[in-house]
């Protein structure tokens, strides 16, 4: 599928910024900054839809007016960037797959899945203690919603990715998801911080900080596998295994 639109999806702190920059490294692929905005757009076929009904225009009429829009707005994007292939990488959409698939019927979906445990420990050293209580009951939930609606798309449609094997094996891993997309490899992904990005200056800023605690000059390293044995307290440990030992469990993390 070489000219659909990808989405990259997951619940927040999964790696999915990383493989927003893999991708963005490729020569064919175009993956901007985040959008957040497509499932607003949700309401039109939505809750407002008995009254937006009313100009005569059918349901599908309008689905055509949103890809028209969004679509429009990375294609120019991408082409501006000497791209031929656009993608997304809005974390928010993991739950809301049928709509976006809805909008985007050719739409490839890369879903990024990283241990729960490690998610919680990320969301309280980037977001505060109390995101992190709330991302015990987050995680499993976005789980278990975008692998819910992946099932219902064909294989060539959805790929699930984990974190912990691109950090560690990073060539196969890669690999696999370039072939998914249908697209050559290039050794260069792995080297995407050599490649000009546009990201806010604080994640280039957190990205440094992190190789240095990390000690290393490696772009995909995989010291942060595994981290909540050191650093997820009493209470959030307590938290997860209430809310998140199940899907834990399901995904093979022990």
């Amino acid at each position: 599928m070489p000219d659909a639109p990808i989405f990259l999806l997951g619940c927040q702190r999964s790696g999915t910024t990383m493989l927003r920059l893999v991708l963005d490294s490729h020569s064919r692929i175009s993956c901007g900054p985040e959008t957040r905005f497509l499932t607003d757009m949700r309401r039109i076929v939505g809750r407002d839809w008995e009254r937006l009904a009313r100009f005569g225009f059918p349901r599908e009429d309008w689905l055509r007016r949103i890809r028209e829009f969004f679509g429009g707005v990375h294609t120019d994007y991408a082409t501006g960037r000497g791209k031929a292939r656009w993608a997304d990488k809005t974390p928010l959409y993991a739950l809301a797959i049928p709509f976006v698939t809805e909008v985007f019927p050719d739409a490839q979906v890369v879903h990024v899945i990283r241990d729960g445990r490690d998610v919680v420990v990320s969301h309280r050293k980037r977001f505060g203690y109390w995101s992190a209580v709330k991302c015990v009951v987050k995680w499993p939930r976005y789980i278990r919603v975008a692998r819910a609606a992946g099932r219902s798309l064909p294989p060539e449609r959805y790929h699930e990715l984990r974190y912990e094997d691109a950090v560690r094996e990073p060539e196969k891993t890669l690999r696999a998801l370039f072939e998914f997309l249908g697209e050559p490899w290039e050794p260069g992904v792995l080297e995407y911080g050599d490649k000009d990005h546009d990201v806010a200056d604080k994640y280039t800023t957190e990205a440094d900080r992190r190789r240095a605690a990390a000690r290393t000059d490696a772009q995909i390293y995989g010291s942060r596998v595994g981290t909540y044995r050191r650093e997820l307290d009493p209470f959030l440990r307590v938290l997860v295994w209430v809310f998140s030992r199940r899907t834990l469990r399901e995904l093979g993390y022990r």
